[in-house]
């Protein structure tokens, strides 16, 4: 008995073989300005791109991705997930409807049910979390009852899962879900061979936290090195010491055998103005390390698993103009949407860092200190802003009382400066709980006061 897990763990390993040195790439459609299908995958291939993952099932992507070698991650949209998990017969018809089309012309390998469905913030007696594991349950069952053995069944994890990441051996999960749906989750996972998905940005945990984490440690400069006193292992970059916190969280749930997968890794070319080091030099560092290390002909892994092979899909092919939230959000793409690189990279690690063309030096790595206001961004339609202006207005009596007639700020009398200024009040009164300068991508923060002149003041914030 003592030699099964190793078995399984054997067995998976060969499974994943195939991945090792295949690079992959979220493909995600959150734009309106990106080529069509056919045209992204022609520029895949072209640049060879090994694995994509999707966010969803689409059937003319899976249809043009026959006979090609790429391989595939399909999404089962969070929203059917409860329909799922309910009814065997739905995950059949699922399977059957967006999975046997396909299969084997095109290389799907992971089916991944749901998108960070279990998170910090999850309601553990929510039908939608416990309907998670009975869906895996039942599209793994579906597929096997087709003969489809050589799909992987998982779901996608934030980082928000664990509680505590440094040092990586004091890791735990959230107390919310380690005892509730993570045993669940683990113990599919286990017994089907499959691997766990997360995203690992080691941007977000040292943008939130510059001064006291390294930047050349999250670029994989390997100048630093970290020593985990708990466990004696030693770290040269952020996204393994970042791997390693969800092991051995993991490994306290009873679980020492499971792999993970990086569903979404990368680094924004561009962001607001108190966004620090979202910039072109440090996407291009990153994604390239990020290469060299995962198309190793010898696996890197991490180091409590050295000879770990993890697949890995960069965030992402194209900027997505249409994604909310703050402005990083829209800038993770390593392409322009006419295909042209960003910057230069080569997703099959063969060029050597030392052969790439240098960069234009980054601007900001040091986080900005002083006054913030929020505007209407220039580029705005107007007619999108009386709803908006409408909306902020009414959230909150106080944000947009000296818009009204005879107040300080009612005049000029035009739809952008009361936008304006509702966007820049609303933003400085709830930002701290969590508010950003975006509004649908209808705003942008700037450093200059949009007042300049007369009695009106415009509200700010001081980072």
């Amino acid at each position: 008995m003592a030699l099964l897990p190793l078995l399984f763990s054997s067995l998976l390993v060969v499974s994943l073989a195939e991945m090792s040195g295949k690079i992959g790439v979220n493909y995600g459609r959150e734009g309106d300005n990106l080529p069509s299908p056919y045209e992204s995958i022609q520029i895949m291939k072209s640049i060879k791109v090994g694995q994509i993952k999707l966010n969803d099932s689409n059937p003319e992507i899976l249809t043009l991705l026959s006979g090609t070698k790429i391989h595939v991650a399909v999404t089962v949209p969070n929203d059917d997930i409860i329909r799922i998990g309910s009814n065997d017969s739905m995950a059949e018809q699922w399977v059957r409807n967006n999975i046997l089309p396909h299969y084997p012309d095109t290389m799907i390998r992971f089916v991944l049910v749901g998108d960070r469905v279990v998170n910090s913030n999850m309601d553990v007696n929510g039908t939608m979390e416990q309907s998670l594991v009975p869906a895996m349950r039942g599209i793994k069952s579906a597929l096997t009852a087709h003969g489809v053995k050589n799909v992987k069944v998982s779901t996608t994890l934030g980082m928000d899962v664990v509680q505590t990441r440094f040092p990586p051996s004091n890791s735990t999960f959230q107390s919310d879900i380690s005892d509730s749906v993570m045993p669940k989750l683990l113990k599919f996972v286990n017994g089907t061979k499959s691997v766990v998905f997360v995203d690992v940005y080691p941007y977000f945990a040292w943008s939130a936290n510059p001064t006291n984490i390294s930047l050349d440690f999250a670029l994989f400069g390997g100048n630093i090195t970290h020593t985990d006193p708990g466990s004696g292992l030693v770290y040269t970059n952020l996204l393994d010491q970042l791997l390693d916190s969800v092991t051995f969280a993991i490994e306290k749930l009873g679980f020492r055998n499971i792999r993970l997968a990086i569903s979404r890794t990368g680094w924004p070319t561009a962001g607001d103005i108190d966004q620090v080091g979202a910039n072109i030099y440090n996407a291009a560092t990153y994604n390239r390390n990020l290469i060299r290390k995962m198309t190793s002909k010898q696996p890197l892994g991490t180091p409590k698993s050295p000879s770990l092979i993890i697949p890995t899909f960069i965030s992402s092919l194209y900027d997505e103009n249409r994604k909310i939230g703050p402005e990083t959000e829209r800038h993770w793409g390593m392409l322009h949407t006419n295909g042209t690189p960003v910057y230069e990279i080569d997703l099959t690690g063969n060029r050597k860092i030392s052969e790439y063309k240098p960069l234009p030096p980054a601007v900001n790595n040091i986080p900005y200190k002083g006054k913030l206001w929020c505007e209407v961004a220039p580029w705005v339609n107007e007619m999108s802003l009386p709803a908006a202006l409408s909306n902020v207005c009414s959230i909150d009596n106080e944000t947009c009382a000296a818009l009204a007639p005879g107040k300080d700020c009612y005049e000029p009398v035009s739809v952008v400066w009361h936008a304006s200024y509702a966007f820049s009040s609303y933003w400085a009164k709830f930002r701290s709980q969590g508010a950003i300068c975006s509004f649908n991508g209808l705003a942008r923060e700037t450093t200059v006061d949009p007042t300049g002149r007369g009695r009106c003041n415009f509200p700010s914030v001081t980072v």
